[in-house]
């Protein structure tokens, strides 16, 4: 009877090669299911630490599973970090919906006073939840604009 010595060590390899696979495949499937909106937004806003005019944007995921705004008309994108991700509320919401927060600040010379608007929350479906973009502390005030859902 003849010993096969086939190496243990290509072995082990092989499978955890094999899982490895099967594990990204399983997460592109879920960032390829999420879900992603359109939104049209009347003022100049603040995310991700950036200053973003109004216009019409595209949120979603990238192929690496980062929440995104995309600007439509110039398709220039921003990665939005995602501070926690929240159950849904009961009840569902209906449509998908941006919430700002609206606080006050001062102009450079602290002669005029402004609206601010920071993105907070984003909610692209009822099913996948609220992504909490940002949290303001203080007296502010909330505004939503409400999206379309986008065509996958």
């Amino acid at each position: 009877m003849e010993k096969s010595y086939f190496p243990a060590g290509l072995l082990v390899a092989m499978i955890l090669t094999g899982g490895l696979f099967l594990t990204i495949e399983g997460m592109a499937g879920q960032v390829g299911s999420q879900s992603q909106a359109i939104f049209k937004v009347p003022f100049e806003f603040r995310a991700a630490d950036t200053k973003i005019r109004a216009g019409e944007y595209w949120f979603g995921f990238n192929k690496e599973g980062k929440l995104i705004l995309r600007q439509i008309s110039s398709g220039k994108e921003l990665e939005i970090p995602v501070l926690e991700r929240l159950s849904p509320p009961e009840p569902l919401p209906a449509e998908p919906r941006l919430v700002f927060d609206e606080v006050g600040d001062f102009a450079p010379s602290y002669t005029e006073y402004y609206t601010v608007y920071v993105l907070s929350e984003i909610w692209l479906s009822a099913k996948d939840g609220c992504y909490l973009i940002h949290t303001t502390k203080g007296t502010h005030k909330e505004r939503i604009i409400t999206g379309i859902p986008a065509a996958k």
